[in-house]
């Protein structure tokens, strides 16, 4: 609805601007009429039945054509059939009367007399709605710690008038199994008819993968009424199967299918579809030398590490979610070396697009149910509203080799178990018993009767097969010995591995920092450039969240100390990014390193999803990516963290480890150089090359350790303050990992850090420009920006410990070196001081 208020406004009105989602609010608490005449371009009496299709309706309407009601919808996330034979004309009027999402939540929460649903409403910072989990809505949309609240109305998905004789296929979806016995691949397929005829229609189906040389046909007899067809197609043996894998293990090989079914009185339907062939397994098993049971996902028989990030919604509105952004996201997800990605359960099922695009990309995809840190009802309206939902969504989805596991929630059952909602003991059993019917013999039920092919968890995090042994609740859903877990802390140190917990596997963790101020600048005014303005406030919906980001990075670096307020809020702006992409570098870098290991029982990390990849809004936020898909300073960083080999540095009790990480599938032979620089020279001080060795496929290994005190002193004229450590992988000179960098101290305890003068020269190279840089002295955290020029940067953020360096700007848009150089900004740590 506010979208559709706002067709070709102006920035003011934009629903982004400023504090518009506290002045646009009166629009969703008021009850709304879509309304359209339209023509029938056909001769409706032809037909023996019509169907007015809504593939996406938010949320709560009734549906009148011709003035005569023909249904209500109630749920987001349901695609809506209303027969409409006996009421449709050449001319009709049709009307969708929406109430209210807000006064509907309350009033179904007010309806459910007999206990409490907590939570009734989010924290106050949040300036969200009440009682969301009351209606199968986006549950960001009533407002969450980093989105606004915009509890939208509308038609949010496409319409259309279906008609037809005889015989109709409402959809048909399939799934590829494979046989470990017979060695071979087979596909189920399933399709569902309505057959309006008054006898029997015979077909025939003629299913065809010319590239597997597969073909079959077979014959079927329909019934009147609604039937299911389920036909079982056994792929060629004598033609190897390419299987499908995730990015950075081999190739997203799919194959044309056609179905073609043809019925009595030449009536046909045609379909295609793009079938990829994958198995996936979720491995929870003992572990030698640890207590518990391991985490992790084999594809094709093979395990593999999930690198990436959660997905939240695009946009509070989803008619501004086209497929050039997906597209721009998606790739910047495999980019960035990444190859999961969790949609995330207070969001949306997302379009088909995104899906098809993972596929494609080899983008792993986690996928919740959307239900998110909240109890919900359970009365049976609501359920059978819910099994609909989850039945309708696994049927479009299932087809998708992207999507390797389902989950019923986010967070739910740590909610429940650590009693987030202060529940009295007493009144515990009823939403114990609540919690099992929904996920359990509700959504899970569903979920395994439609779907054989992958795996299903309860929740996330969660114990996994522990929870389940426990009567799927865990008195610990947090424990480091199963399942996955959720982390965030931002009190502690970020900088000392030793606060992260070494789990099986790290499904979110993050840190805030606040978007470029290009990003800002669009939905702000001159008043609101400071980190402690209105605006600045309004815009954290993380309690004390802005404080929490300037007393992390006061643990490590100055803060800013310019007396000109738009260049201190800028500064801010940089140190925040700076903050969170080293804590985020180092919280995963210490995942990866666990995968091979067990210490005091924990380890055999084999997932890595920081929150969050995108952003919904302009707003200090987890993400990596800002609102329209800019790299912040930790989507560079996530480049070298997740790149398929690294070396890893950290300390423990005064000696420096290096592991190396490798993702790659074969092993290979390399050197680790490792080098010292001193903060007031471009020149290393000394460096060490160890002999060539075997770098293990798939595998988390110690290379190399000494001591600091012994590093110094070798090193000469070095202290702790004074020196800086780097290290990469190489093979015959030829370099295999990015250069990677351990800190000895705080900088702000740096000695010899001197402000570097940095100049870039800019040249284009067909579609690519070349920024050929050289600074003055070593340089931390150089930041390269451009703006509002959209585009991405080779590297950026970088350590610069030589005096050139030479850096490729590759642009979204068509963009030209002139603008380029008017852009054009580059910081460094010192500059800010």
């Amino acid at each position: 609805m506010i979208s559709g208020l706002d067709q070709g406004g102006t920035s003011e009105t934009d629903p982004y601007y400023r504090f518009n989602d506290l002045n646009y609010r009166w629009i969703s608490l008021d009850d709304w009429t879509y309304s359209k005449e339209f023509k029938i371009p056909f001769d409706i009496s032809k037909w023996q039945k019509v169907n007015l299709i809504f593939e996406g309706v938010d949320t709560v309407a009734k549906v009148l054509l011709n003035n005569v009601s023909i249904g209500k919808t109630n749920n987001m996330f349901k695609r809506y059939s209303f027969d409409v034979t006996g009421v449709v004309k050449t001319i009709n009027f049709i009307e969708l009367r929406f109430q209210s999402p807000v006064l509907y939540a309350a009033q179904q929460s007010r309806a459910h007399t007999r206990y409490e649903v907590p939570p009734n409403c989010p924290p106050s910072v949040q300036k969200g709605e009440c009682h969301v989990n009351f209606i199968r809505k986006e549950q960001c949309s009533f407002s969450w710690d980093w989105g606004p609240a915009f509890p939208t109305q509308g038609i949010w998905k496409d319409v259309r008038i279906e008609a037809y004789n005889i015989c109709h296929l409402n959809y048909f979806t399939f799934s590829p199994l494979y046989d470990n016995r017979a060695q071979e691949w087979n596909l189920e397929i399933e399709s569902s008819f309505d057959v309006v005829s008054s006898k029997p229609v015979s077909a025939q189906v003629i299913v065809e993968i010319p590239k597997l040389q597969t073909q079959q046909t077979y014959n079927i007899e329909l019934q009147p009424g609604k039937r299911i067809v389920e036909l079982f197609v056994k792929i060629n043996k004598n033609i190897t199967v390419e299987t499908w894998w995730p990015h950075g293990h081999g190739n997203q090989t799919g194959y044309n299918m056609t179905i073609l079914f043809k019925l009595d009185k030449d009536l046909k339907f045609k379909k295609s579809a793009k079938v990829y062939f994958r198995t996936v397994e979720l491995i929870e098993e003992p572990i030698e030398g640890s207590p518990g049971l391991s985490f992790y996902f084999k594809i094709n028989g093979f395990p593999i590490f999930l690198k990436g990030s959660n997905w939240i919604p695009a946009d509070s509105f989803q008619d501004r979610v086209n497929s050039e952004l997906l597209q721009l996201l998606l790739q910047s997800v495999v980019d960035a070396n990444m190859n999961t990605l969790r949609v995330w359960g207070g969001g949306i099922y997302e379009q088909d697009e995104f899906y098809e695009l993972c596929d494609e990309l080899g983008i792993m995809v986690w996928q919740d149910f959307m239900f998110a840190c909240a109890l919900y009802p359970t009365d049976r309206d609501f359920m059978d509203s819910v099994r609909e939902e989850v039945a309708y969504q696994v049927r479009r989805l299932k087809s998708h080799p992207c999507i390797v596991t389902w989950s019923g929630n986010n967070e739910n059952e740590a909610a429940l178990m650590m009693n987030w909602y202060h529940i009295d003991f007493s009144h515990m059993g009823t939403y114990i018993k609540d919690y099992v019917k929904l996920y359990v013999k509700n959504i899970r039920k569903v979920v395994l009767a439609e779907d054989k092919t992958r795996p299903f968890i309860t929740s996330s995090p969660t114990n996994g097969a522990e929870s389940i042994a426990e009567g799927w609740l865990s008195a610990n859903p947090y424990n480091t010995k199963f399942g996955d877990i959720h982390f965030y802390d931002y009190i502690s140190d970020c900088w000392d591995w030793n606060v992260f917990p070494k789990a099986r596997f790290a499904s979110e963790y993050g840190y805030q920092s606040w978007p470029s101020f290009s990003t800002l600048e669009k939905v702000s005014t001159k008043e609101d450039w400071s980190y402690k303005s209105r605006f600045s406030l309004h815009r954290q919906h993380h309690e004390n969240g802005n404080d929490q980001m300037l007393l992390q990075a006061g643990l490590h670096f100055k803060l800013p100390q310019s007396t000109d307020p738009l260049r201190a809020f800028k500064d801010t702006i940089y140190l925040t990014q700076v903050m969170q992409a080293q804590c985020v570098k180092t919280e995963t870098e210490f995942y990866r390193r666990s995968r091979s290991e067990i210490v005091n029982g924990e380890g055999h990390t084999m997932g890595a999803l920081y929150w969050q990849l995108n952003d919904i809004w302009q707003a200090p936020s987890w993400a990596s990516l800002e609102y329209g898909g800019k790299w912040k300073m930790l989507h560079y960083f996530a480049r070298h963290f997740f790149a398929p080999l690294l070396p890893v540095g950290f300390e423990n009790q005064s000696v420096f480890f290096i592991y190396g990480v490798s993702d790659l599938r074969s092993d290979c032979n390399v050197t680790l150089t490792v080098r010292v620089h001193t903060w007031h020279s471009l020149e290393p001080l000394c460096s060490r090359a160890t002999k060539h060795f075997v770098m293990k496929a798939g595998e988390a290994v110690l290379l190399y350790q000494e001591r600091v005190p012994e590093l110094l002193r070798r090193c000469g004229n070095c202290t702790r303050q004074s020196c800086v450590v780097s290290f990469y992988l190489s093979t015959d000179s030829k370099l295999l990992s990015s250069a990677n960098y351990h800190f000895l101290s705080s900088l702000k305890e740096a000695v010899g850090l001197q402000k570097a003068h940095i100049t870039a020269i800019i040249s284009q190279q067909e579609d690519t420009f070349v920024f050929d840089l050289e600074t003055s002295a070593v340089a931390p955290f150089v930041w390269l920006d451009v703006g509002n020029v959209p585009g991405r940067f080779s590297d950026n953020g970088f350590l610069m410990t030589e005096k050139t360096r030479t850096i490729f700007f590759y642009p979204w848009k068509p963009t030209s070196k002139s603008e380029l150089e008017q852009s054009f900004r580059v910081t460094s740590l010192t500059d800010i001081y």
